[in-house]
C-alpha cells in the first residue's frame, strides 16, 4: 500500500475504533433489547401470577373463581397494553378465555411452562410476548394457562435504535478517520522536523546535528540514535581523511628516497661501491613499502571482514603463536598459565592469532635483543585475561593515549632507529574492539610496557 505515513496510520486507528464501535453498538442494542424483555416477561410474570390465583380446578374441570373478573375493562377492550389471556387443557384445546381475544386464540407450545421467561409468537399480524404455565392438581398437569401483551410497540422501538445506530455508524466512521488523519499528521509533525533537518546535514556540515526535543518520549530517542549515527559517520570521516592523509605521507617518504637515489645514480658515471650501496638503500626503501603495503592491506581486511567468534583454546593458540616468534626471532620470550588449567574464552582464531603476533612482535621490536618478553594467561572474577610484557624503551604518558591510531609513532630519538609503519597496534585495536575484548595499557617511560587483553567470557 503505497499511501502517506499519517494515511495509513489514520485507516489503521480508525479500523481499530470502528471494531470498537461497532462492539459497542452491539452491546447496546443487546442490552437495550434485553432490558426490555425483561421489563415485559416482569409485567406478564404478575399478571400471570394474579390470574392463577383466580382459576380452580374441581373434577378436573378449570374455571375462574370468579367469572365477574373477565367483565373488568382491560378485558372488554382493546387498550394501549392490553393482556390476552386463556386456559387451555392439556392437550391445547380451549376452555376459556379474555373477551379482547375475540375469534383470535394464542400459541400454545405443549409441554412448555415457564413463569419467568416469556417469547414471542404472532397472533395474525399482530406481535405478542406470551408466556405459558402449566395448572396443576395434586402435582398432575390439568392445564395451561396462556397470557400475552402486545409487542408491536416494544419492536417498533427496538427497531428505531437499530436503524438509527445503522445511520450513525458511518457517520461515526467518517468523523473517527477525519480525526485520526488530523491526529496522525500532528503527531508525525516531529518525524517530518528531524527528516527535513536530516536531509540539510551533508558531508559539508556533518558536525551539525539534530536539536533534541523538549519532551523525553521516542521522538527524543530516535533523535539521539540520529545524532549518535551523525557523531558515528563524522568520526568515520575524519578517520578516513587521517587515514588516507597518513597513508600517502608513509608511501610518499620512500618513494622519494628511491627516486633520489635513482637520480643520483644517473647524473655520472659511478665507483662500483656506489652503486652497491644506492642500491641496498633502495631495497631497504622497498622493503619498508611492502611493510606499509601489508599493514595497510590488513587493516582494510580487518574493516571488512565479519569473522566468527566461538570457544578456543587461549592457552593452545597463544603457545603456537609464542613458539612460531621464537623460533623465526631467536628472542627469549616466556609463556606462562597461571591458571594451572585450560582456559576457554570467546574469540576467533585468525584474528586472535593476528593479536597476538602484532603484540609479540611490537614488544620485540622496542626492547634489546638481551631482554626477555614475557606472555602470560590466567583466569580473572571467570574471565580471561592475556599480558604481553617487556622491559623495553616505554612510552610517553603524552603519546599512551594516541598508540593505537594509525601511523602514529612517538617522536623519540630510539623510536628514530626502529622502522616501523605505526598500523600493527591500530590493527590489534580495532579486532580487539570487534572482539568486544577490553584492551588496556601500562607503561613508563625507560622501564617498559605491558599490553592487557582481558576477553568478554569465560566457559
Amino acid at each position: 500500500m503505497n499511501l502517506p505515513y499519517k494515511i495509513r496510520l489514520s485507516i489503521y486507528l480508525s479500523g481499530a475504533s470502528s471494531l470498537i464501535v461497532l462492539v459497542a453498538f452491539l452491546l447496546i442494542f443487546g442490552v437495550a433489547k434485553w432490558t426490555l424483555l425483561r421489563t415485559i416477561d416482569k409485567d406478564l410474570a404478575l399478571e400471570t401470577k394474579v390470574h392463577q390465583d383466580q382459576i380452580t380446578i374441581i373434577d378436573g374441570s378449570i374455571r375462574f373463581s370468579h367469572k365477574d373478573e373477565w367483565e373488568e375493562e382491560e378485558h372488554k377492550e382493546i387498550q394501549f397494553h392490553p393482556i390476552f389471556i386463556e386456559i387451555v387443557d392439556k392437550e391445547g384445546n380451549q376452555l376459556d378465555k379474555s373477551p379482547n381475544l375475540g375469534n383470535l386464540r394464542l400459541g400454545f407450545i405443549n409441554g412448555h411452562s415457564s413463569q419467568d421467561n416469556g417469547y414471542n409468537q404472532f397472533m395474525g399480524n399482530q406481535e405478542l410476548r406470551q408466556m405459558q404455565i402449566a395448572l396443576k392438581h395434586e402435582e398432575k398437569i390439568e392445564g395451561y394457562l396462556l397470557v400475552a401483551t402486545s409487542f408491536e410497540e416494544s419492536r417498533n422501538l427496538l427497531n428505531n435504535l437499530r436503524t438509527i445506530l445503522f445511520v450513525l455508524y458511518p457517520l461515526i466512521l467518517f468523523s473517527l478517520f477525519l480525526t485520526m488523519r488530523i491526529l496522525a499528521g500532528k503527531s508525525i509533525q516531529p518525524v517530518d522536523k528531524i527528516t527535513k533537518r536530516a536531509k540539510m546535514i551533508s558531508q559539508k556540515n556533518l558536525n551539525e546535528r539534530i536539536q533534541l526535543p523538549v519532551n523525553n518520549d521516542e521522538i527524543k530517542a530516535l533523535t539521539v540514535a540520529i545524532n549518535d549515527l551523525l557523531e558515528r559517520l563524522e568520526n568515520a570521516m575524519k578517520r578516513e581523511q587521517q587515514f588516507t592523509s597518513d597513508a600517502s605521507h608513509e608511501l610518499r617518504t620512500p618513494l622519494s628516497v628511491l627516486k633520489g637515489n635513482f637520480e643520483v645514480l644517473i647524473r655520472k658515471p659511478r665507483s662500483e661501491e656506489e652503486y652497491v650501496s644506492k642500491i641496498k638503500n633502495g631495497l631497504d626503501e622497498i622493503e619498508k613499502l611492502e611493510s606499509i603495503i601489508d599493514q595497510l592491506l590488513a587493516l582494510a581486511r580487518v574493516q571488512k571482514d565479519a569473522w566468527d567468534i566461538h570457544e578456543i583454546d587461549l592457552e593452545s593458540i597463544t603457545l603456537e603463536v609464542t613458539e612460531s616468534i621464537r623460533k623465526s626471532e631467536g628472542r627469549k620470550i616466556r609463556f606462562t598459565n597461571q591458571s594451572k588449567e585450560p582456559l576457554y574464552v570467546f574469540s576467533n582464531e585468525k584474528s586472535l592469532f593476528i593479536i597476538l603476533t602484532n603484540l609479540i612482535q611490537n614488544a620485540l621490536k622496542y626492547s634489546e635483543n638481551h631482554t626477555e618478553i614475557s606472555v602470560t594467561i590466567w583466569i580473572e572474577n571467570s574471565t580471561g585475561i592475556l599480558e604481553v610484557k617487556d622491559h623495553g624503551i616505554g612510552i610517553e604518558k603524552e603519546a599512551q593515549s594516541k598508540i593505537f591510531n594509525p601511523f602514529f609513532r612517538e617522536n623519540s630519538q630510539e623510536l628514530g632507529k626502529i622502522q616501523g609503519s605505526g598500523l600493527g597496534l591500530s590493527i590489534v585495536k580495532k579486532l580487539c574492539d570487534h572482539l568486544g575484548i577490553y584492551i588496556s595499557l601500562e607503561s613508563e617511560k625507560g622501564q617498559g610496557t605491558a599490553i592487557r587483553l582481558i576477553f568478554p567470557d569465560k566457559v
